[in-house]
Parts: C-alpha cells; sequence; structure tokens
C-alpha cells in the first residue's frame, strides 16, 4: 500500500504517519519527499500528470527525468512514465518511446484497447492500471472493464502475468478484488484530523 504526498500537516506529523509504510511521491509536490526517504520502508515516483491536468500547467518531461535520477536511490521502487490525461494511444505510446531511463512502469487507462494493454504486458515487467475517462472507479462499467482487462493478462487460474499497480485503488472494494502487486491512493492524506494522535 502506498500512501500518497503530500500530507497536509506539520511535518512530524508526516513522519510519524508514514514511518514504516510505502509512499507514492508526486512530481508535481515533491515537498514531503527528505521525510519520505528517511521513515519509509521504501517509495515510488508518481509523474504528476493528473495534477499538472488538473491545474492546467504544462510540463517538460526532460525536467521530470532529471528528477528521476537526482532522486533515485535502492528505496526507490519505480516510477510511473509520464501520460496524457484524456490522450490518444499513440500520444502515451509516444511518451513511453520517449522513456530514457530504467525502471519506469508505464500507465495503461482502462479504456484503451485491449491490444495496448497486451502489447505493455509483451514489453514490461510491471503496468499501473489507470483510470477511465467520464468513469467513476468501483461503478458497474469500471468493473466490466476490469474483467476484461484482467481476462486478457492473467493465465488460466486467474494469476496475472506481470505485475499490476493500482492508480488510485486503495479502496478495500477494488484491491481486495483485484490481484494487485500494489497500489496507492491519497485517503490518509485527504481523511487526517489534525488532533488524530493514533498514527
Amino acid at each position: 500500500h502506498y500512501h500518497g504526498t503530500r500530507i497536509a500537516c506539520s511535518d512530524d506529523q508526516c513522519a510519524r504517519i508514514l514511518k514504516g509504510r510505502h509512499a507514492f511521491v508526486s512530481f508535481a509536490d515533491p515537498s514531503q519527499l527528505s521525510i519520505v526517504e528517511e521513515v519509509c520502508q521504501s517509495w515510488a515516483l508518481d509523474n504528476g500528470a493528473y495534477s499538472f491536468f488538473n491545474s492546467g500547467k504544462k510540463v517538460d518531461w526532460d525536467d521530470f527525468y532529471k528528477f528521476v535520477e537526482e532522486v533515485r536511490s535502492p528505496s526507490m521502487d519505480f516510477f510511473i512514465i509520464p501520460d496524457v490525461i484524456g490522450g490518444t494511444e499513440d500520444q502515451n505510446n509516444e511518451l513511453i518511446r520517449q522513456n530514457p531511463l530504467q525502471g519506469g512502469v508505464p500507465v495503461y487507462h482502462l479504456h484503451e484497447s485491449l491490444n495496448r494493454l497486451e502489447f505493455l504486458a509483451d514489453n514490461f515487467p510491471m503496468i499501473a492500471f489507470g483510470k477511465m475517462v467520464g468513469v467513476e472507479h468501483n461503478t458497474e462499467e469500471f468493473w466490466i472493464r476490469m474483467h476484461q482487462a484482467l481476462n486478457t493478462i492473467c493465465d488460466e487460474q486467474g494469476r496475472p502475468i506481470i505485475r499490476i499497480h493500482g492508480l488510485k485503488c486503495l479502496n478495500p472494494d477494488i484491491f481486495t478484488k483485484v490481484p494487485f502487486t500494489s497500489a496507492d491512493s491519497t485517503m490518509v492524506g485527504r481523511n487526517l484530523d489534525d488532533n488524530t494522535t493514533r498514527w
């Protein structure tokens, strides 16, 4: 379980929350990375595309890859290869081709073709499942497509042939039913009560 940052609290409280856990740091706001590196078991780097998309801010992905090289360490498990939110398969395939580094995980958006999913599964040891455009997680349409995707990349026993990371998929109604290797969520940060001491 990777817990998304930035968590809106003091540095001390952030350290208490994340101690011994796994963190998902966004390139859009890596301000708590030093805390993550100090207290977490491991961490992964999100490209921040969704945050940049929502803010309307343009990003130079060369800067992202420079950042990956600067912060890469044995405790960093993987990074998410840049993707275009709501983009075409050609646009996202081109961003994959432009990736100059090892250890990157491509995003498969669930509305994309199953042929693209097969291609990614043939070429990468791990894939991140991203959101369907216009469809919320844990809806009937989501589950129909999720079953189609899993049928594409699982063997006859229902075991995935590659590792799967679920983007924003730490809802127990989802991760308990899908054979994810890992998943992330910002729910800890969103639900944080400044007066809590249980962390």
